[in-house]
C-alpha cells in the first residue's frame, strides 16, 4: 500500500544547511567594510528569494483510493529514436502517483507495455473499453507529442524538449470514452542555452530530461512544492 504524502525530505534535509549557511554568513558580513554591507545583503537576499519554494495542489485529486493505470501513446518517429521512452515514462510515472498519492493500487508498468505490445491496436479503443481490459478505474494517458534531444536539425547542440497532453479517463464517470480532465505537459533540459554536444553526454542529458518531464507529469496529481521562480532557481544549492 502506498505511503500517504509526506514533506519532501529534501527539503528537511535542506533547513539546518540553510540555518547554517545564513549563520556564516551573518558572521562574514560584520567582518565587511560598512560601504560593502548593503549590497552584499541585498545580493544574498536575492539569492535566497531565488531558492524559494511554494506548496502547489493537485490539479487532479481523483486518484486517491482508484486502481489507476498509466499509459503513454509515443510516435513511430520519436520510438525509432528513443525506443525505451514509453517504459521508462510508464514506469516513473507509475512510481511516483503510487508513491505519493494515498491508497491507489497502480497496474505494473511491465503489464501496460506488454499490453500494448499484445494488442496493437490498443490506441484505437474507445477509452472506456481500455479501462475495462485493464481492469482500472482510472487510466493516465499520456500522448507524447514531441521528445527530443537536440534543437532541429542540429546535432551540436543539448536542447532537450518533451512535451505531452495527459488526459484522465473516468472507467465510472459521466463519458467514460471522453477525458474527464486534460493538460498540458512540457519539460525542457538543461536549463540553460547553448550546451554544446561535446560538454555533456546524451545520456546524462536524456536522463535530466525524463526526470524533469516524469516529475512535471506526477506533479499533476497530488500536492508537491515547486520553485517560486523557476527561471531562477538553482537546485544545485540545494545539495
Amino acid at each position: 500500500m502506498p505511503t500517504p504524502l509526506t514533506p519532501d525530505p529534501s527539503a528537511r534535509a535542506r533547513a539546518p544547511i540553510a540555518g547554517l549557511l545564513r549563520t556564516i554568513a551573518v558572521v562574514g558580513l560584520l567582518l565587511l567594510p560598512g560601504c560593502a554591507a548593503p549590497g552584499l545583503i541585498g545580493a544574498m537576499g536575492q539569492a535566497w528569494e531565488d531558492q524559494k519554494l511554494i506548496e502547489v495542489l493537485a490539479q487532479y485529486d481523483g486518484l486517491e483510493g482508484k486502481r489507476v493505470a498509466v499509459v503513454v501513446n509515443a510516435g513511430l518517429d520519436v520510438l525509432y529514436e528513443h525506443p525505451d521512452v514509453v517504459s521508462q515514462i510508464t514506469g516513473g510515472v507509475t512510481q511516483r502517483i503510487g508513491s505519493f498519492v494515498p491508497e491507489t493500487r497502480m497496474r505494473m508498468p511491465r503489464d501496460i507495455v506488454a499490453w500494448q505490445w499484445s494488442a496493437r491496436e490498443w490506441h484505437t479503443l474507445p477509452y472506456g473499453k481500455m479501462a475495462e481490459l485493464l481492469e482500472v478505474d482510472r487510466v493516465v494517458v499520456i500522448d507524447l507529442q514531441e521528445y527530443r534531444l537536440n534543437p532541429p536539425g542540429n546535432r551540436w547542440l543539448w536542447e532537450g524538449l518533451a512535451s505531452a497532453t495527459v488526459g484522465v479517463v473516468e472507467a465510472d464517470g459521466f463519458d467514460p470514452d471522453s477525458f474527464a480532465a486534460t493538460f498540458q505537459v512540457v519539460a525542457e533540459f538543461p536549463r540553460i542555452k547553448g550546451v554544446e554536444s561535446s560538454q555533456a553526454s546524451r545520456e546524462a542529458i536524456e536522463f535530466g530530461l525524463l526526470a524533469e518531464f516524469i516529475k512535471k507529469t506526477s506533479w499533476l496529481f497530488y500536492r508537491h512544492e515547486e520553485p517560486k521562480y523557476p527561471d531562477r532557481y538553482r537546485p544545485g544549492l540545494d545539495r
